[in-house]
């Protein structure tokens, strides 16, 4: 067995906004404790994501002992439980799923509708809430919280340090949202990947990222460009859609320290097969 290591561990607690990088996290049965377990919807019930407000970028979270709190240029920090209580049951859309999400505050929501000059709702997803993984890629007891579609996100570090080569820049790793950074491995190794174990927690590699137009804007200023996806259009595209970086299913909870110890336990042929 080959072995690596984790090199970055980032959560998302609400979508699209800004992430968190920590040294030490609990895995729960939906990924990373309170990785977007919170989300912004439109009057329609939609999620919000930086795909249509960059400027979702400039809000900060941050988690102390018993909140979550939020900052942003301009606004007064927002402080909120990190476990409501009660709210409305709203019936809310992430791509083609329905989730029954709670709703946090009109306070949370009129902080957020003035800071991205839109009508939105601050909701979030109750523990009791089992949201299913799509049954082509997972098993019947895999959860995710808000998350696109799975749990984790994984890149390595050397697939970033190629991409950058191609481009000639210096992105961060940030601008690609990751949960698990992995050190020490080839550049792309991560798409021959099937499962892995990670200290302890077991992974399931069953698909990879294709990438939307959220990497191209910077993270602190939110503003956008073209790279990197005139880049990854030249050298990571399959059947029309980019790819970076490998979704992944966890199949115990426990904890993750980076530093831990990546085994690749088995592999397959390069998905995407370029």
């Amino acid at each position: 067995m080959t072995h690596f290591t984790l090199s970055d561990i980032y959560i998302y607690p609400v979508k699209s906004l800004a992430g968190i990088s920590v040294r030490h996290w609990p895995v729960t049965k939906t990924g990373l404790l309170h990785d977007r377990k919170w989300m912004l919807i439109d009057k329609d019930r939609q999620f919000l994501s930086q795909r249509k407000l960059p400027r979702m970028a400039l809000i900060k979270t941050a988690l102390a002992e018993n909140d979550l709190v939020l900052s942003a240029p301009g606004m007064e920090n927002l402080i909120l439980p990190l476990t409501p209580e009660g709210g409305e049951i709203i019936d809310s859309t992430i791509w083609r799923d329905q989730c029954d999400a709670r709703s946090v505050s009109p306070k949370a929501d009129q902080w957020l509708s003035r800071f991205l000059n839109i009508d939105c709702r601050l909701v979030y997803q109750p523990d009791d809430e089992i949201r299913r993984v799509d049954p082509n890629y997972a098993q019947t007891t895999d959860q995710v919280s808000f998350a696109d579609g799975f749990p984790f996100l994984i890149i390595s570090e050397n697939s970033l340090a190629s991409l950058n080569r191609e481009m000639g820049l210096d992105f961060p790793i940030t601008r690609f949202r990751p949960n698990l950074v992995i050190a020490g491995c080839p550049a792309y190794a991560e798409d021959s990947w099937r499962e892995i174990r990670i200290g302890a927690i077991d992974f399931r590699l069953p698909k990879p990222c294709s990438r939307c137009s959220v990497p191209t804007i910077d993270p602190e200023t939110a503003q956008t460009g073209k790279e990197p996806l005139i880049t990854l259009n030249r050298v990571r595209k399959w059947q029309n859609k980019v790819y970076f970086g490998q979704n992944a299913l966890h199949d115990q909870c426990g904890v993750l320290t980076v530093g831990d110890i990546v085994q690749v336990k088995s592999t397959g042929p390069s998905q995407p097969p370029i």
